[in-house]
C-alpha cells in the first residue's frame, strides 16, 4: 500500500509554485488548509496581490504548554515549464520542491496527522507557510517576525543534511548597492578635468574584498559592476552590487562598520558615493538553549541527531533573530536543490516523519520538550 506522504508529495509537487506563480503557489496552500483543517486547524489568511497568501494554521490554545511554531514556504525557484512533474526510483523521489521544501511541507503535516489520530486532539502548535522564501522573503519577513513573537521554539522543516543534521546556525546575509558619482570628460583632451568612478569602483572593490575572513566565516562579493560611456570618456557614474555573510555579531558590527567606512572614503579625488540595500537575513547564532533542545530530541526520539551549520539563509534565520530557540533541516535528505535534479530519500521521510511525531506527542503531553 502506497504511504500517505508519498501520495500528497507527489500532488503538491505537480503543482508549479514559481514564487511569481500566484495562482500556483496558492493552489498549493491550499491544498494544505484543507489538510490541515481536516484535522483542527483553523487558518489565517495573509492576502497578498501579486503573491501567494501567506497561510498560517491554528491550533486550539492552552495556558499548560509552551507554544510551538512549525515553518515552512510554498514557493519554489522554478518557472513554468522549465523543471516539472513527480518521479521516482527506489530509493528516491524527483521533482521541484522534493527537499526544498514542499517535502518538509509534507514531514510536518504527517506528523501532525498521526498526533492528531493518537491523541484526537491539537494543542499549542501552530504552522506557517509564506509564499516568497525563495526570493527573499522580503513580504513576509515582517510579518515572520511579529507572528515569531508568539511563541517559546520554532521548528523549520528545509533540507535535512547528508547525515540527516539538524541545522543550528546559518549566516546572516545583507545586499547592499554603492551608487558612485564622477565627472565625465574627454579622455584624449581633457583627461584631467574628469573624476573616475570606475577608477573609485576598482579601488572600493579591492577594499571591500579585502574584508572576507574565511577563518571566521565571513564573505565579501562584489557579484556585478556597471559603469562609463566609452572608451574615449571618464566615467561619470559606476555601481557595485555586492553580498556580506557572516557567521556571528561580531562579524556583523565589523562588516557594516567597514563598509561605511569605505563607502564614505573617496579614493578618487571629486567622486562621491552613497550606499543602499540592508541586511536581509540576521544571522542565525547557535546557543546553549538550542544545543539543550536538540539533545532533548534526541532523549525523545531515541535518534542520534548530528548538528551542522550552513552558509546558506532560511526563514530560520528570521525567527531565531527574534530570540525564539529555533532548530531548521527537519524536512527529508534532499540534493540537486535549485537544479532539474533536485531529489529526496525515500527513507529519510519516514525517519524525520518519526521524530517529529515523537517530540511533538511529547510537548502535547508534557506540556515541554525540556526546561
Amino acid at each position: 500500500m502506497k504511504k500517505r506522504w508519498k501520495k500528497d508529495l507527489k500532488e503538491v509537487i505537480c503543482i508549479n509554485s514559481y514564487t511569481a506563480n500566484k495562482k500556483g503557489v496558492d493552489n498549493t496552500g491550499n491544498l494544505f488548509r484543507k489538510w490541515l483543517e481536516e484535522i483542527g486547524f483553523k487558518t489565517e489568511v495573509y492576502q497578498r496581490e501579486l503573491i501567494g497568501d501567506h497561510l498560517h494554521f491554528l491550533s486550539k490554545k492552552s495556558d499548560k504548554r509552551e507554544k510551538i511554531l512549525l515553518l515552512g514556504h510554498l514557493d519554489t525557484v522554478f518557472p513554468p515549464g522549465t523543471f516539472e512533474g513527480f518521479t521516482e526510483d527506489e530509493n528516491w523521489v524527483y521533482g521541484p520542491g522534493v527537499c526544498d521544501m514542499k517535502g518538509g511541507n509534507i514531514v510536518a503535516i504527517e506528523a501532525l496527522r498521526t498526533i492528531y489520530k493518537k491523541l484526537g486532539y491539537i494543542e499549542d502548535i501552530d504552522f506557517l507557510l509564506v509564499s516568497d522564501e525563495e526570493t527573499g522573503s522580503d513580504d513576509s519577513k515582517q510579518l515572520t517576525k511579529e507572528i515569531a513573537k508568539s511563541y517559546d521554539k520554532c521548528f523549520v522543516f528545509e533540507a535535512a543534511g547528508k547525515d540527516m543534521d539538524v541545522v543550528i546556525g546559518r549566516k546572516g546575509i545583507g545586499t547592499f548597492e554603492i551608487t558612485i558619482d564622477g565627472k565625465a570628460a574627454h579622455a584624449g583632451t581633457s583627461y584631467e578635468k574628469g573624476y573616475d568612478a570606475n577608477l573609485e569602483a576598482a579601488i572600493k572593490l579591492q577594499k571591500l574584498v579585502s574584508l572576507t575572513d574565511l577563518q571566521k566565516g565571513s564573505t565579501v562579493n562584489v557579484g556585478k559592476i556597471e559603469g562609463g560611456i566609452g572608451a574615449n570618456t571618464i566615467s561619470p557614474y559606476s555601481k557595485l552590487l555586492l553580498e556580506l555573510r557572516y557567521a556571528d555579531y561580531s562579524e556583523k558590527k565589523r562588516l557594516i562598520n567597514a563598509l561605511d567606512e569605505i563607502v564614505k572614503t573617496s579614493f578618487v579625488k571629486g567622486t562621491n558615493a552613497r550606499l543602499s540595500g540592508s541586511i536581509q537575513r540576521d544571522v542565525m547564532e547557535p546557543n546553549s538553549s538550542q544545543i539543550k533542545l536538540v539533545k532533548a530530541m534526541e532523549h525523545i526520539s531515541g535518534q542520534t541527531l548530528p548538528t551542522e551549520k550552513r552558509g546558506g539563509v532560511s526563514d530560520a534565520n528570521i525567527v531565531a533573530s527574534c530570540g525564539v530557540v529555533t532548530i531548521d533541516g527537519l524536512g527529508p535528505f534532499g540534493d540537486g536543490d535549485h537544479t532539474p535534479k533536485e531529489r529526496a530519500l525515500k527513507s529519510s521521510f519516514d525517519e524525520r516523519i518519526e521524530l517529529m511525531t515523537k517530540v511533538l506527542i511529547y510537548h502535547q503531553r508534557k506540556g515541554r520538550i525540556c526546561e
